[in-house]
């Protein structure tokens, strides 16, 4: 079992911290919106974004899980990592109402105890939520490959308690497996059911270990299934289903199926798009900044799909200039362009940067919002 460290943790925080209510830019105390008269000011809280979770702080910082980043194997896929935060909070609103519910990253769950829980059963490890690994001809796949714990919490001043609670069970759509110890790699392929079954299966038991704890018997647990993408996916993996156990049931007893797909603009081959009318405004953009300028070596987007409704488009452009008013005078181009051809009513974010650095960024957090830029280096 690994603890997989992820790059630039920083920028992961802030990413989560997007999802659920932004942080203003200034400093962090003079922000904070403390919820305690003592001198000794136990939790703040951050100012809520548009639809967001506000952030419980303690002591002035953002508590991080101690299970963030576990895996069950090596089949990590960096793509998926923010949807899988993204899509469990948006999961969570349906649950636990942004006005009276704080976000705060999980802390139920020990590290010790997740590295149980990922591994296989065996009599060495009774508490594995996954299978033992079979013999070479009959491989018994690794299906649950990450856990995933958000806290919602209540109350006010210095007297918080957890409201509820929400579990992300990664389930793999692939397993990368060796016959041999430095031998040939392996995939075994797991379909949508079985993905299905197992994070069933994983969620009851989950649920009823938490009912254990003293202070999670009588709150709402709430369960994701999110199919992580291959390792060589583009773009990252979907949640397919989510339910919750009422307070004091350890069952869940009616699961929603969650509508969820993305792709990559351009397409590759033959593949059609999943709208072609999104397809071609994104082409449309494309094919007017890549006039502006010949040395832009790459335009490609990522679309969101919710209930069959485009849900959010982020935009990556690779340039090949450095100069700054190279750099000005392109976003002002980009800013221009995505007005007149990406849609108005989805969020959009577009990165412009060469390979190593973002030089700028273009973007509208929310679907009726407003074009922000920010021009990296620069006034």
């Amino acid at each position: 079992m690994k603890k997989y460290v992820h790059i630039l943790a920083l920028l992961g925080a802030a990413l989560t911290l997007t999802a659920c209510g932004n942080l203003k830019n200034s400093d962090l105390a003079n922000n904070a919106k403390t919820s305690s008269n003592s001198k000794a000011k136990t939790y703040q809280t951050t100012d809520t974004g548009s639809n967001g979770y506000t952030v419980l702080l303690k002591n002035g910082h953002y508590i991080t899980s101690p299970i963030s980043g576990l895996t069950a194997t090596d089949n990590d896929n960096s793509v998926d990592t923010r949807e899988l935060e993204r899509g469990l909070v948006q999961i969570s609103k349906d649950v636990y109402s942004t006005n009276s519910n704080v976000f705060q990253e999980g802390q139920y769950i020990s590290a010790a105890t997740a590295n149980d829980w990922l591994g296989r059963k065996s009599k060495a490890n009774p508490l594995g939520l996954n299978p033992e690994e079979g013999t070479k001809k009959n491989y018994h796949p690794y299906y649950l490959e990450e856990i995933l714990e958000q806290d919602y919490l209540a109350g006010s001043g210095s007297n918080y308690h957890i409201n509820g609670m929400s579990i992300g069970l990664a389930m793999n759509s692939v397993d990368y497996y060796q016959k041999t110890k430095d031998g040939a790699e392996y995939q075994a392929a797991i379909s949508r059911s079985e993905q299905k079954a197992a994070g069933q299966k994983a969620a009851e038991q989950i649920i009823a270990r938490l009912r254990q704890r003293k202070a999670l018997k009588n709150v709402p647990i709430t369960v994701g299934l999110f199919s992580k993408a291959a390792k060589d996916s583009l773009v990252g993996g979907t949640y397919f289903l989510s339910g919750t156990a009422a307070a004091n049931s350890s069952k869940i007893t009616k699961w929603k199926s969650i509508s969820a797909q993305t792709e990559v603009l351009p397409t590759v081959g033959n593949k059609k798009a999943i709208n072609s009318s999104d397809a071609s405004s994104f082409n449309s953009f494309k094919v007017s900044i890549q006039d502006y300028f010949p040395n832009i070596s790459g335009v490609t987007a990522t679309l969101r799909y919710e209930n069959g409704k485009l849900s959010q488009e982020n935009i990556s452009i690779t340039t090949q200039f450095y100069g700054y008013e190279q750099v000005q005078s392109f976003t002002r181009l980009v800013l221009s362009t995505a007005k007149k051809y990406l849609p108005d009513n989805v969020p959009v974010e577009i990165k412009i940067g060469s390979v190593n650095d973002i030089q700028a960024l273009v973007a509208k957090e929310t679907a009726d919002g407003s074009y922000q830029v920010h021009i990296y280096g620069g006034e």
